[in-house]
């Protein structure tokens, strides 16, 4: 019983009530949903998304004023190096599911660019697109940079291994004329490098994620900082190697003392499972992240959950589908 203790705990459910014979008298699914580094987007929403679908044996029902999750679901958000290591921890059947960038699910389940020795992940499918992910080049309070050229020479965070970013980081550069050997490199967490850019140890680092991203929020708030607006050259030079990204803006606003608008890039950030996961599981599933009771959960949850929306499921999904994430949306009339 310590176990299910813990697993409802870190689902996050608040107001439900359940017995030791209730637990042991029905049968519990754990569907877990793998994330990125607490400092990111990536696992705030992955325990929202938890919450929405979690209904654990014994809880109240939708109709009651309970959970109006799938019934006997206990749903977690663990944290993770993002999108490289949660696809390949769903395509192993290590996770139920994870949170990955759409270039990244993409690439995986076709084998290439950096999943080309590993051959195609061909259990990966899509449960839904959720929200757009910026690229954030961070600097410190008054630098600036005149090119990402830039770049050369200096001690750049490119995220850590095994996450999406840096994989596209390093496209970046290269793109650029930049490689490892040009610059001091960090493999860090988004708080590692906040952390570290705040105490002078970092010149810059990129960060993938939605925004605002919690640990730029607080660096905003303390030392202060800048971003980097991308020119639109290196936009463009950009987008014709990697089309999964497109032209973005971070508005003036979005972190304390940028009173600017931020030329970026974005990808969508989906949520992925295995062909493995039952059709049935994973239509319950689908269903409940957009009932009404989840889109309350989104919209007060965090900044990122208002742009979570069920038009946008299926934007830039180039990787089949869930059997039963695409019954759901033939139902529900998004799919024809």
């Amino acid at each position: 019983m310590k176990l299910i203790g813990r697993l409802l705990a870190a689902a996050g459910i608040a107001g439900i009530v359940v017995t030791a014979s209730t637990v042991v008298a029905q049968d519990m699914k754990v569907f877990r949903i793998t994330s990125g580094g607490a400092g990111g987007t990536y696992f705030p929403i992955s325990g929202l998304i938890a919450n929405a679908i979690s209904n654990p044996p014994g809880s109240r029902s939708c109709n009651e004023g309970g959970s109006c999750g799938v019934p006997g679901l206990v749903a977690t958000a663990q944290s993770s190096n993002a999108s490289v290591a949660n696809v390949r921890a769903v395509q192993t059947g290590q996770v139920e599911s994870g949170l990955a960038s759409a270039d990244i699910v993409y690439t995986a389940y076709n084998g290439e660019g950096k999943f080309e020795s590993e051959g195609e992940f061909d259990k990966l499918r899509v449960i839904a697109n959720l929200f757009p992910e910026h690229m954030q080049l961070v600097l410190p309070k008054g630098a600036k940079l005149d090119s990402i050229a830039d770049l050369k020479g200096k001690r750049v965070g490119i995220a850590q291994a095994g996450s999406g970013t840096q994989v596209v980081v390093l496209q970046l550069l290269e793109l650029f004329g930049i490689t490892k050997d040009d610059i001091q490199e960090a493999e860090l967490s988004t708080t590692q490098s906040a952390e570290r850019l705040a105490d002078g140890q970092l010149d810059a680092y990129f960060y993938v994620a939605g925004t605002p991203t919690a640990a730029m929020v607080q660096l905003s708030a303390t030392k202060g900082m800048e971003l980097y607006s991308f020119s639109e050259e290196e936009r463009k030079k950009f987008l014709d190697a990697v089309p999964f990204y497109y032209n973005a803006i971070i508005p003036a606003g979005t972190y304390e003392g940028l009173d600017y608008d931020v030329d970026t890039l974005a990808v969508g950030a989906q949520w992925v499972t295995s062909v493995d996961q039952p059709e049935d599981l994973v239509y319950e599933i689908t269903k409940a992240i957009w009932n009404d009771n989840s889109r309350k959960l989104f919209d007060n949850g965090h900044a990122k959950g208002k742009s979570i929306q069920l038009e946008s499921a299926l934007n830039a999904v180039l990787t089949p589908l869930h059997a039963g994430a695409e019954k759901f949306y033939k139902e529900a009339g998004v799919l024809k």
